[in-house]
């Protein structure tokens, strides 16, 4: 993770994509949006530069770590 690359929250995540929360969630098990990393014990968020770049191509888009 680079030092400009910072961890975004649910809410942002969704108001900068316009998905649902289900629809994420969806993408996430098909591999087709970023994966969301543990932050806290009880919190997650993700890598702001992966969600940008879902927003650049989120139809040609697949996450490397998803398991297929």
């Amino acid at each position: 993770m680079s030092n400009t690359d910072k961890i975004i929250r649910l809410k942002t995540v969704l108001a900068r994509t316009g998905l649902s929360r289900s629809t994420m969630y969806r993408k996430i098990a098909e591999g087709t949006f970023p994966s969301q990393m543990k932050i806290s014990a009880h919190g997650a968020g993700w890598r702001e530069s992966a969600v940008n770049r879902w927003i650049e191509d989120p139809v040609s888009y697949r996450d490397e770590g998803a398991a297929q």
